[in-house]
């Protein structure tokens, strides 16, 4: 993703998922209808079958043997979570990473900050 487009998400203050190597992970959005939620199971963002979805166990971004998917324990480059434009940690299982949100808690995690849209 271009640095315009991060800034054009963060200025607006969109709560979404970037991935290390710049990919756009996402939407942190409960709306299942959302095209970009990563909750939508029929998006490119949410889709067990897409490239750029977190939900693909397959992928560079969702297989727990890449050094960018949040589902490799070891990783020390998972993607970021930006809640309401603010970069506030990391989305991954890695437990000694500092302010890392577990994947397996990202929709409780998304209840409490009430991000419906």
């Amino acid at each position: 993703m271009e640095s315009n487009e991060i800034n054009r998400r963060v200025s607006k203050g969109e709560s979404f998922i970037l991935a290390n190597d710049g990919q756009f992970l996402g939407k942190l959005c409960l709306n299942i209808y959302d095209s970009e939620s990563i909750l939508n199971n029929y998006g490119v963002y949410g889709s067990p079958y897409s490239a750029f979805s977190i939900n693909n166990r397959y992928s560079m971004y969702g297989s727990q043997y890449s050094s960018l998917s949040p589902f490799n324990p070891y990783t020390i480059t998972p993607p970021t979570i930006y809640l309401r434009g603010v970069k506030i940690g990391f989305l991954s299982v890695n437990q000694y990473l500092h302010g890392s949100i577990s994947p397996l808690h990202i929709k409780e995690w998304m209840r409490f900050h009430e991000l419906y849209n």
